[in-house]
């Protein structure tokens, strides 16, 4: 049998969290450095369709000439993209697995096109944690702030947070995905695909209408968005526009592994690779104790503002958004988001329409939680 599947990973350790409890509340001065610095036409567009966002806001500047921007913004999601912090890159515990596993964001103002981005981050707090995944875990918690760099304006912030699981533990002990594992790898019939792909067929972007507050009601609901199904060519291509925490080439991937060995874990060939490939190397993924190959957590959180965006329309504007994941989506599943209208009200003269989300597979898994307060204009 491959002797990777027999290894040992390094465990969580006392003196590795006393470690990281040092440095909580601490700038972190020199930060790894980021996929995009600016929010380059290209830069945005690529991100965009990552996620499978066609919104010509983001992607065709003929399109946003017309609007009041006058020009492509990014999508508020883009911002994963300008901090490897706010996406997952963790300090401490190395080789000790990390799960993205949500984010709680703020965004202040549009980012414009060509906007230069500066961030400055600190980790904020650890919770510990007992999971059916891997029994104990630790949520690391880190706080972004996301400013324009050449004016100094406030564009957004957030906290994201990560688990950090013992990964021997999660494939031996864990309880969360052995139905999963257990079953037949599924095989879609061509009825089954054109039902999703009705979705996408019917998928509206609200674009140059506006949607009045007036015109919102509580309890109203969204319409459905539909992510999937699943492939591996869908997590790289995400991670194209994303840019990704540990992917590297040749002299650039020995040179992070020198400088963190945790990052370079051999693979069958006996050769140091990333721990990412999780996302498309589904052997090492069943080593961590995943069903299998599956989707990037800020992915995630991106598709539930993906449908907040295409709702909202032009005129909108997405002041706050919070995605909780609580399954992994390995490929082959397929991602139904839902979306209603909770609450309306008017804060410091802007009027506001809170929305709560939930995203569950074909299966009715539970697969991610989510929240939206959304600006939008009146008559």
């Amino acid at each position: 049998m491959n002797e990777t599947l027999h290894r040992r990973f390094p465990k969580i350790t006392p003196e590795g969290l006393d470690d990281l409890r040092a440095r909580i509340g601490v700038k972190i001065d020199k930060t790894v450095e980021p996929w995009c610095y600016e929010a380059t036409r290209d830069n945005i567009r690529h991100y965009a369709h990552g996620i499978g966002d066609d919104n010509p806001l983001w992607c065709d500047p003929d399109y946003a000439k017309g609007t009041k921007f006058g020009d492509v913004i990014a999508l508020p999601s883009f911002l994963f993209a300008t901090s490897r912090i706010i996406s997952g890159y963790v300090g401490g515990l190395s080789g000790v697995h990390a799960m993205w596993s949500g984010a709680d964001w703020t965004w202040h103002k549009p980012i414009a096109r060509n906007t230069e981005i500066r961030t400055e981050a600190y980790l904020k707090d650890l919770v510990e944690h007992d999971t059916r995944f891997a029994g104990r875990a630790i949520q690391q918690i880190y706080h972004v702030d996301f400013y324009d760099a050449k004016t100094g304006d406030a564009l957004a912030s957030a906290d994201s947070w990560c688990f950090r699981t013992d990964r021997d533990h999660a494939r031996e002990k864990g309880t969360k995905y052995s139905e999963a594992r257990a079953r037949e790898p599924r095989v879609y019939s061509q009825q089954e695909l054109d039902r999703f792909y009705k979705y996408y067929e019917e998928e509206e972007v609200r674009g140059a209408q506006p949607r009045y507050w007036q015109d919102v009601t509580e309890g109203e609901p969204l319409p459905t968005m539909v992510k999937g199904p699943m492939t591996v060519t869908g997590f790289i291509a995400y991670a194209q526009g994303w840019g990704g925490l540990y992917i590297r080439a040749n002299k650039l991937a020995w040179q992070l592994q020198q400088k963190h060995p945790g990052a370079g874990i051999k693979n069958r060939f006996g050769i140091p690779d990333c721990p990412e490939r999780v996302h498309w190397e589904e052997e090492f993924a069943l080593e961590v104790g995943a069903p299998g190959a599956y989707d990037y957590g800020p992915e995630r959180c991106s598709w539930l503002t993906h449908q907040i965006t295409n709702w909202m329309g032009d005129d909108g504007f997405l002041r706050q958004a919070k995605c909780q994941v609580r399954r992994h989506n390995p490929e082959g599943d397929v991602v139904l988001i839902d979306g209603t209208v909770v609450r309306k009200f008017v804060e410091d003269g802007r009027h506001l329409v809170e929305i709560r989300q939930q995203a569950v597979n074909q299966d009715q898994e539970l697969s991610a939680i989510g929240s939206a307060i959304v600006e939008l204009p009146t008559r």
